[in-house]
């Protein structure tokens, strides 16, 4: 596809190129992350990292790099790109002159009569990156070394030179295998041709990551370099090199298995296609269950705002797998069950239970069905929410739920500088008891009027139907309040309030729903995602970069949120109906002309605020691509309607 290729201008201009990733994932929580140039710019950047389940399945970066050189005619060609600083050694970019993602990230060098392609592709079954080179052109024989950069630590740290690293390394078919440190798992480097390997193993030191620099984070680290591999290849020959971590594999099949996998990703016809294939990614294997890594490549795998806001759009609307949303939802509730039923900081979190459920009915699937299996965990949820089951949040005599931790921050608006929430919202916070309320209408509607359960909650639904409205409505400005404390009505313009118009249940007038969406309209809603707050509002910051604390600061006050397009497009196709169709074509088309920025075929976890909202955090977020495939599905919905 056009927009996943890059030509030679861009590539060989870094302050272009170094701005655009690749992320491959397998389904074992794998992953190789880089630039489009292969220069690692992040601490999280390498070719293979994996999770290591001695330590507690955290991912860990074996490979950080491979260096690739051609010598031909005695003259030596270095393809590899490093930072030390701020210089840029060797500077082997000047060769690329293409760069193609679909099926599989294909980077193209050019070196007088020389071609040389590479290819990248992630084992989909086992934490094994597979490199194809191919010599397409060459005036005679070329000898291909490939030197490999090791790190053997943990993806969010950083690593020195020290006297404990194991520098040497056992043969195994094909090539060789290394092991820096007690209880990692082995690295085999095996090469499908035969190849020597010459063993000096020296230390890179101060090998620099750009993009933490920028950021003011530390940003320097020693690379361990044991030596190096070297074949000949000849004009049409190829050879495939693999990464694992764990057993070796067999040389001879690596060729055969690069084929095998890349035939099986299968080519990109459509935006939708990239946005299921995106999806799939997120969606991994750990310890034999499936879950949802957040995103890629920082981001952790199963956490419980993320995978019920996700797992719809994941499993449902991407890739109408119904067992497998219910296979994920099991785990989630199995292994949630202190956060879901006892205490979370996101005291919003186990609520979103009634709205997956919700989605999972209107999707399909007999409600008879799904409230027999999952009302008692929705039912047990609400009832978790009565005075004296949780520290951080109760129900209030009036039926709203009052959310306050001294120095918390108690909802999704989590962030921190120097240790004080940037917005605690402490009080009735207006997301919360909309979702309260859609739960405990949504519970009382399946369970019916007869039961224990509806004796005890149906009353507490009455008082949630006058006290919701009056405490947070404002006619003078024609908005919701965000929270409401014992001071009264917080009344900066959040997106929040769009839970309390959009979800199945809501307990506000229609014409209140008119005004909030009319402000919603003209202040928050961009082409990138709903902004976290008016650029009206003084703490308004609608640009995300600078120190961390320049960043925290904006990233609830002003960036934009893609995933809250859900709930926005929600509201909107109620009051529009298929009206609405061409608004929310034009509000998910932006995403697509951005495939080619941040993360090449993946979708953002946010964007700056202010034009021309520019991408930033993981590059490959379960909510984003999540939501987006929630659009499409009620796009076509209503046109179908």
């Amino acid at each position: 596809m056009a927009f996943l290729k890059f030509n030679k201008s861009e590539l060989v201009n870094l302050s272009y190129s170094l701005k655009r990733e690749i992320i491959l994932a397998s389904k074992t929580g794998a992953y190789c992350n880089t630039s489009i140039v292969t220069c690692n710019t992040r601490r999280y950047h390498g070719l293979l990292a994996a999770p290591v389940e001695q330590f507690g399945g955290y991912r860990y970066l074996l490979l950080s790099s491979l260096d690739e050189s051609l010598t031909l005619r005695g003259k030596r060609f270095n393809l590899g790109i490093h930072c030390y600083g701020d210089k840029y050694e060797p500077r082997g970019h000047k060769y690329i002159v293409d760069f193609d993602a679909d099926p599989v990230p294909r980077i193209t060098y050019k070196i007088g009569e020389m071609v040389l392609t590479k290819s990248l592709v992630l084992a989909p079954d086992q934490n094994q990156i597979l490199i194809k080179y191919e010599l397409e052109k060459a005036p005679a024989r070329v000898k291909l070394s490939l030197t490999p950069f090791l790190a053997f630590r943990r993806v969010h740290d950083l690593t020195m030179e020290n006297g404990e690293a194991r520098t040497d390394y056992d043969e195994i078919p094909g090539g060789a295998a290394f092991n820096m440190y007690e209880g990692f798992p082995d690295l085999n480097l095996q090469i499908s041709r035969k190849a020597e390997y010459h063993h000096a193993p020296v230390w890179y030191k101060g090998v620099t990551y750009s993009d933490e620099m920028r950021r003011g984070f530390d940003c320097r680290e020693d690379l361990l370099v044991p030596g190096s591999f070297e074949l000949t290849l000849a004009e049409g020959e190829s050879v495939v090199v693999s990464a694992t971590a764990g057993a070796p594999v067999a040389p001879a099949g690596l060729s055969r298995k690069f084929t095998a996998t890349v035939e099986k990703i299968g080519p990109i016809t459509s935006f939708h296609d990239q946005l299921v294939r995106s999806a799939d990614s997120l969606i991994r294997i750990q310890g034999g269950r499936k879950k949802i890594v957040a995103g890629y490549s920082w981001l952790y795998t199963g956490l419980l705002r993320e995978t019920m806001e996700s797992l719809a759009g994941l499993t449902l609307y991407g890739k109408h797998n119904p067992a497998e949303f219910e296979e994920i939802l099991d785990n989630l509730i199995e292994d949630e069950q202190e956060r879901l039923f006892r205490r979370t900081t996101q005291v919003e979190a186990p609520l979103y239970m009634a709205v997956t459920l919700q989605q999972y009915i209107a999707y399909g699937a007999s409600a008879k069905k799904v409230w027999a299996k999952y009302g008692k965990t929705l039912k047990s949820i609400i009832e978790s929410y009565l005075p004296g089951q949780r520290a951080e949040v109760a129900m209030h005599p009036n039926g709203l739920l009052w959310a306050q931790m001294d120095g918390v921050a108690l909802s999704w608006m989590n962030t921190y500088v120097n240790g004080r929430a940037v917005n605690e919202r402490a009080g009735y916070q207006v997301d919360t008891n909309a979702l309260w309320y859609n739960a405990i209408c949504f519970a009382l509607a399946m369970d019916g009027p007869k039961t224990a359960f509806a004796k005890r909650w149906a009353p507490v639904k009455e008082l949630i139907e006058k006290s919701f409205q009056p405490t947070f409505w404002n006619a003078d400005l024609g908005f919701l309040a965000d929270y409401v404390d014992n001071a009264g009505q917080h009344l900066e313009l959040r997106p929040n309030m769009l839970w309390a118009v959009s979800l199945d249940y809501i307990a506000v007038d229609d014409e209140i729903v008119s005004e909030v969406m009319r402000v919603v309209n003209s202040e928050l809603v961009t082409r990138r995602g709903i902004r976290s707050l008016s650029p009206r509002d003084v703490r308004y910051k609608g640009v995300y970069e600078g120190s961390q604390i320049d960043r925290d600061l904006a990233y609830h006050n002003g960036c934009a949120f893609p995933f809250l397009l859900a709930q926005y497009c929600y509201a909107s196709f109620r009051m529009m109906g298929s009206g609405f169709i061409k608004r929310a074509e034009w509000l998910t088309e932006g995403f697509y002309e951005d495939l080619s920025k941040h993360g090449v075929g993946a979708f953002s976890e946010l964007y700056d605020g202010d034009p021309p909202h520019e991408a930033h955090g993981v590059i490959s977020s379960a909510m984003t691509t999540a939501a987006l495939l929630n659009v499409n599905w009620l796009i076509a919905k209503y046109r179908e309607d």
